[in-house]
């Protein structure tokens, strides 16, 4: 069991950017993560080939992180954790 399997990774949101290419899954993302409170864990689901190093960075850079990048074949699915 990893840090992405513990209760504090669970979802508190799911956002669909299946099918959305650069730079549409980093603007939804940074929009829904102004959302979330602190500590709450987006999950995103992803198939641009740009998604990964997009959301990796822009987690880094906002100071979020991201717990997970998993790849499910057809996409990808990325869980980033609200920072302060």
């Amino acid at each position: 069991m990893g840090p992405a399997d513990t209760p504090a990774a669970t979802p508190a949101e799911t956002l669909d950017c299946v099918g959305l290419l650069c730079p549409e899954p980093l603007f939804q993302t940074r929009e829904r993560m102004d959302q979330l409170e602190s500590g709450e864990v987006l999950e995103v689901l992803a198939d641009d080939p740009a998604a990964e190093e997009d959301l990796t960075r822009f987690a880094k850079r906002t100071g979020n992180e991201m717990l997970a990048v998993e790849d499910l074949g057809d996409s990808k699915r990325f869980l980033i954790r609200k920072g302060r």
